[in-house]
């Protein structure tokens, strides 16, 4: 199978991050057969610095082009100054908006080997976590009318109901993939998006009768996350509310570098991303914790090329490299073995049999 993949390295650590994101790639490919086509693109303060402007029109063409994006991070300090038009942030949207892409899948997932660094009492956590945040990414408040005027401000929540049927039927798709238990978040009981945001996942749950559907109000769900998250194994929930908890979800955990992230859209195309950022203090030095940037590789072949196998070797290697106690500097701890960006990518590699 060919894999025709857009890398978009971006800023601070992104190239450290997605060099060994490669690396575990090429060995994977490898083992399965498969060729891979890879394209390295600008965008970001790097696109900044070269072309002025952080998405140029070639890169998104390019990205376009591909089966999907493998994304290390944009932004920093040295472009806070720049225009708010044209700051390495609006790469990311650009090419969210370009791509068509409406579905942001944000794993949060607690190893059992890095269960101490989770903030939460351990009997809450023990055996680990693995929550998937499904957050509809192009719609509501954040996309509705805005504005000022003499007396105040405001901004509008609008969704259609074809926008909540089709993030829906994604989520109750990776539901089935999983352990078929879907929670969908809302505040129905104020809301009329959100009203109508339950009709339509109570109307699509019929084409899906293996799922088990809980609804819960957002502020229920938030209060849950803290005090039983082990309930929760897919939640859906509209684009405000799922940024605020998959955030909530992710320091759960206690260990964001840790993190993949993937924005779908209808088909299979998709772009992967570690959830935290560029790091800028730290890029170059082989100090990065690359294993976000790795397990977003590992959603992409999942995801966006059907290699469930592939997927599940990549996710095992982690969890082999982190029983043999390796760590870089932002998850180490007492007793385990201290190592860079590259002898981190290097042991998940020959952790892959």
């Amino acid at each position: 199978m060919e894999l025709r993949i857009a890398l978009v390295p971006g800023d601070g650590i992104g190239p450290d991050i997605v060099a060994q994101a490669v690396r575990v790639l090429e060995k994977v490919a490898a083992k399965g057969g498969h060729t891979l086509r890879l394209k390295s693109l600008l965008a970001g303060g790097a696109a900044i610095d070269e072309k002025g402007i952080p998405l140029p029109d070639e890169t998104l063409e390019e990205a376009r082009a591909s089966d999907a994006v493998l994304l290390g991070a944009v932004g920093g300090p040295k472009w806070d100054a720049v225009p708010s038009s044209i700051r390495p942030e609006k790469a990311l949207l650009g090419l969210r908006g370009g791509l068509g892409l409406f579905c942001n899948l944000r794993p949060a997932m607690l190893y059992s080997q890095l269960a101490g660094a989770c903030p939460l009492r351990r009997e809450l956590v023990e055996g680990g976590l693995d929550i998937m945040v499904v957050r509809e990414l192009t719609g509501g408040i954040y996309f509705g009318k805005r504005g000022r005027n003499d007396e105040g401000a405001f901004d509008t929540m609008s969704y259609k109901k074809t926008e909540i049927e089709r993030i829906a039927r994604k989520a109750f798709e990776i539901a089935q993939r999983r352990s078929c238990h879907l929670t969908s978040v809302d505040k129905a009981n104020i809301l009329e998006t959100s009203r109508l945001w339950r009709a339509t996942v109570e109307e699509v749950k019929a084409d899906y009768p293996d799922v088990r559907v809980d609804h819960l109000y957002v502020d229920n769900a938030a209060m849950q996350l803290v005090r039983n998250p082990k309930q929760f194994d897919v939640i859906l929930t509209e684009n405000m509310f799922g940024d605020i908890l998959s955030d909530e979800a992710s320091m759960v955990t206690g260990s964001i570098g840790m993190l993949p992230s993937a924005s779908l859209r209808s088909d299979s195309f998709g772009m992967y991303e570690p959830i935290h950022g560029s790091a800028p203090d730290i890029a170059g030095q082989d100090k990065a914790n690359p294993l976000a940037t790795i397990l977003s590789a590992a959603m992409m072949l999942r995801y966006s090329f059907n290699l469930t196998s592939e997927a599940d070797e990549i996710e095992q290697a982690v969890e082999k490299t982190l029983a043999e106690g390796w760590r870089t500097a932002d998850i180490w701890s007492e007793g385990m073995k201290l190592c860079g960006t590259a002898a981190m990518g290097q042991a998940v590699c020959d952790a892959i049999k």
